[in-house]
């Protein structure tokens, strides 16, 4: 396996790029995902999308906590509620912000093999979900930065303790 390098925010203009889906499932395939996933693992991410190392793909790799997951051609199918958090990104080294996500997510994908399957989300699994599928439209967490009251801030921090 081989890491990749994770391409920083106005260094390539794939990171505004929507992706094409993924339809080959091969060998090749298998082999990317998992050189995503150590790139993930090396660089201390929960997360990474294909056009972060330069590939305009369908395709991410989420780790938060309950093991590997890979999502192919990866669609948000239903979403409930709405939540504050604190979201970072790789490719936007250094820096963090408040962002509002859906609460609830319901997720179809494709495996490595073309096989369909479906799964319920919350929580930081649901917003990671959510940050990377958006990587797939060009789109990044910094888009949708929220301005949040003290208030909320605070019900946050006190959540999180």
């Amino acid at each position: 396996m081989s890491c990749y390098t994770v391409i920083e925010l106005g260094n390539d203009d794939i990171l505004r790029t929507k992706c094409v889906a993924v339809r080959r499932f091969d060998e090749r395939l298998k082999q990317m995902l998992a050189n995503m996933a150590e790139t993930m693992y090396d660089y201390d991410g929960v997360g990474l999308a294909a056009p972060q190392i330069g590939v305009p793909k369908r395709m991410v790799v989420i780790d938060v906590g309950d093991g590997l997951l890979e999502l192919i051609n990866p669609e948000i199918t239903a979403a409930d509620g709405k939540v504050l958090g604190v979201e970072g990104c790789l490719s936007v080294p250094e820096q963090q912000g408040y962002v509002y996500r859906a609460a609830k997510i319901h997720v179809k994908a494709q495996d490595s093999a073309g096989k369909f399957f479906e799964f319920d989300a919350e929580g930081m699994l649901a917003r990671a979900c959510q940050h990377e599928i958006d990587h797939l439209d060009g789109i990044l967490y910094v888009d949708k930065l929220a301005h949040p009251s003290q208030a909320e801030i605070d019900a946050l921090e006190a959540k999180e303790e």
